[in-house]
């Protein structure tokens, strides 16, 4: 595995292919508020890209192109969150997305447990560290066991997307999934409009 730490964007020389694992990192869980850190990548080689932001400038034209391509397949963890982070920061739609916290929550009924951590460790095996799940991403200087973590959230969604993948077919929830994750960047959208706590289906 290596961790490549990128200022501001991505390096002209690096496509990520038609399949890229997401993530990001922030000051909070409010993205008007709480500002965008760290984006991760993954092609699923085994490698990971972190592109740091300094909070000044998110003029990221590179990463941009990659995010928004219709052609490429953005794979997420509750991508609702990080969706929402890249239209307010990056000025991008995410889509086409896929999400393996949405995935989960479809086939496996059998328990409420639908973490990363969760599904690395029964889907795959892996045991996966949350020990940095709450530091200063916002920090000048990235220790590298922040950068091992953040590079955890998106070396295994490859993995577990294809395995989902075969849990959907067996269950027969592919085409609602799949309508669920078209709906997912519309949520982001609500999200960021206002209505994150609201649920705008219900009959109260």
């Amino acid at each position: 595995m290596a961790i490549f730490l990128h200022h501001g964007d991505l390096p002209d020389d690096v496509d990520l292919g038609s399949s890229i694992a997401v993530d990001s990192e922030t000051m909070g869980l409010l993205p008007h508020r709480d500002r965008l850190c760290l984006v991760q990548l993954s092609s699923g080689d085994g490698n990971a890209h972190l592109v740091k932001f300094d909070g000044k400038n998110y003029d990221a034209p590179n990463l941009v192109r990659q995010l928004g391509d219709p052609e490429r397949l953005k794979i997420f963890h509750f991508g609702r969150f990080d969706i929402a982070v890249m239209e307010h920061y990056l000025g991008v739609t995410c889509a086409p997305v896929y999400c393996t916290k949405i995935a989960s929550r479809l086939v496996r009924t059998y328990t409420d447990r639908h973490g990363l951590k969760n599904l690395c460790q029964e889907i795959l095996g892996i045991d996966i560290s949350k020990q940095q799940q709450s530091s200063d991403w916002g920090a000048d200087d990235l220790s590298e066991a922040q950068m091992e973590y953040a590079a955890s959230d998106v070396l295994y969604l490859h993995q577990l997307k294809s395995r989902l993948d075969e849990m959907l077919i067996r269950e027969g929830r592919v085409e609602l999934a799949e309508q669920c994750f078209r709906f997912l960047p519309t949520r982001a959208k609500l999200d960021l409009a206002g209505w994150m706590d609201t649920d705008i289906f219900s009959h109260s």
